[in-house]
């Protein structure tokens, strides 16, 4: 019942567009701000590979991330260097304009998941919270923006070669 409401009342894609545009302002500011103003991820991963998140058992509850951030993530600094800042500002942008809402929310979401599996909580669950009534609204999400025109674009575009073979079956029989 409520998904039915999230996906497909106007009120909602209204209060949505609402959520969408404030989450995406956090996005874009953030991302922008290490773009103009220098980022180096190099500190953050070392601390977080160096102190994961321990149970009560006195081991790492995120293992295989701690794993990860060690032979990945750190290694790899310069690359996140860069994935992040524009993947923040790309995310905010795609949520303010309305632009593959779902997409920039999902990638919203994987990256404050990332953040949450090396222990900084900070707003990250209510920026999830946000992002999963994005995602549960899909379409609905990006009625009031630019998914108005491009979902329906992309969908042409996608069911094109259906249509045709479809088309060319229908002139066999």
């Amino acid at each position: 019942m409520i998904n039915n409401w999230l996906r497909e009342n106007k009120i909602a894609a209204a209060l949505l567009t609402v959520i969408r545009v404030y989450w995406g302002y956090l996005w874009i500011t953030a991302g922008w701000g290490k773009i103009t103003g220098g980022f180096d991820s190099k500190g953050f991963l070392a601390n977080a590979a160096a102190n994961p998140v321990m149970g009560p058992d006195g081991a790492p509850v995120f293992g295989w991330y701690n794993s990860f951030l060690q032979s990945f993530a750190l290694p790899n600094a310069d690359l996140f260097n860069f994935i992040i800042p524009w993947g923040e500002f790309l995310v905010g942008l795609g949520l303010i304009l309305g632009c593959l809402t779902t997409a920039a929310a999902f990638f919203g979401i994987l990256m404050n998941f990332s953040f949450l599996l090396t222990g900084t909580v900070s707003h990250n669950p209510t920026d999830i919270l946000m992002g999963i009534f994005i995602l549960a609204a899909g379409y609905n999400a990006g009625r009031f923006g630019l998914d108005y025109y491009v979902m329906p674009f992309i969908r042409k575009q996608l069911n094109k070669g259906k249509e045709e073979e479809s088309g060319a079956n229908v002139s066999r029989v």
